[in-house]
C-alpha cells in the first residue's frame, strides 16, 4: 500500500494501532490526527485492555514531521497547528487509561523518537537508532523534549539535540532506557510485543490504569507547555534560515 493511512486492528483484548506514510514513515497533519483518534478510540474502548503502537514497512519507524508540509507553513498559526499535531498525539499518549507497547522496527527520527518515549513500554529491533536533527533546519525538538527527558534524561536529551547530524545506536537507546530490550529480527521482536500485551491483558485493568496514572505522575502541565512549545516551533519554523534550509532540500 502506498496511501498513508493509520489503522487500528482489535483482538483478544488487544488493539494494535498502525501508522504509514509513503516517504519513510513522515507525520503530516492528517495522518498525526487520525494517530490521535486511534489512540483515544481505543482508550476509551472498554474492550481494549493494552494497545500496541507500531508502523508499517521495514526499516524506519518514522522520519518525524513532514518537510513537505513544514515547507508549506506559511504563517504563524498555521505553524502552531502543525506542531500541535504532534502536541496531541503525545498528550492523547499521556492520558490513554491503557498502556500502550511501541513496536519500533527501524530508525526514528525527530517526532518519531517522540513517538517512542511517549510509550510506556518500547521494545526495537538492532536497527532502532535514533537521531534528533532539529536544529540542522533551524528548528529544535521543543514538543516532543519532554517525553523524551522523562524517558532517557536531561544529558540523554541534551546529546541527541546538540549532536543532532548523528544517529545514535539502539544500543545506547536501551541503556538510556528508552528501549526496554534489542532483538536481532522483527520477527523475534513481534513474539516479545504480543507476549507482554497478552500478559497485560490479563490483568487487572482497574491495577494498570491505576499504573498507568502513577507512571505519569508530574506531567499534569504538559497541556499547557506542549502548546507554549508548539507556539514556539511555529514561529522558528518561519524564520529565514529554516525556510532557505527546506528550499535547498
Amino acid at each position: 500500500m502506498t496511501q498513508p493511512y493509520v489503522k487500528t486492528l482489535k483482538a483478544n483484548g488487544i488493539a494494535t494501532i498502525t501508522f504509514f506514510h509513503p516517504a519513510h514513515n513522515s507525520m503530516p497533519s492528517t495522518v498525526l490526527a487520525d494517530l490521535e483518534s486511534a489512540i483515544h478510540n481505543s482508550g476509551e474502548d472498554d474492550d481494549v485492555k493494552v494497545i500496541i503502537l507500531q508502523s508499517g514497512g521495514e526499516r524506519t519507524f518514522c522520519a518525524g514531521a513532514s518537510f513537505d508540509e513544514l515547507k508549506s507553513i506559511e504563517d504563524n498559526v498555521e505553524g502552531k497547528e502543525f506542531f500541535m499535531g504532534f502536541a496531541r498525539v503525545i498528550l492523547a499518549m499521556r492520558s490513554c487509561p491503557k498502556i500502550i507497547i511501541g513496536r519500533i522496527q527501524g530508525k526514528a527520527v525527530g517526532g518519531g523518537v517522540g513517538l517512542a518515549a511517549a510509550t510506556d513500554y518500547c521494545y526495537a529491533t538492532k536497527y532502532a537508532s535514533i537521531k534528533l536533527s532539529e536544529l540542522t533546519i533551524g528548528i529544535g525538538p521543543f514538543v516532543i523534549a519532554p517525553a523524551v527527558e522523562r524517558k532517557i534524561g536531561l544529558n540523554g536529551l541534551s546529546n541527541l539535540t546538540l549532536n543532532a547530524t548523528e544517529f545514535y545506536s539502539p544500543e545506547w537507546a536501551k541503556e538510556k532506557g528508552l528501549y526496554a530490550a534489542l532483538f536481532e529480527t522483527s520477527i523475534l521482536m513481534d513474539e516479545a510485543v504480543q507476549a507482554l500485551a497478552v500478559k497485560l491483558a490479563s490483568y487487572n485493568p482497574e491495577a494498570v490504569t491505576a499504573m498507568k496514572k502513577a507512571l505519569w505522575e508530574g506531567t499534569d502541565h504538559w497541556p499547557s507547555l506542549l502548546e507554549e512549545r508548539a507556539e514556539m516551533s511555529g514561529t522558528l519554523v518561519l524564520s529565514k534560515f529554516t525556510k532557505d534550509t527546506l528550499g535547498a532540500l
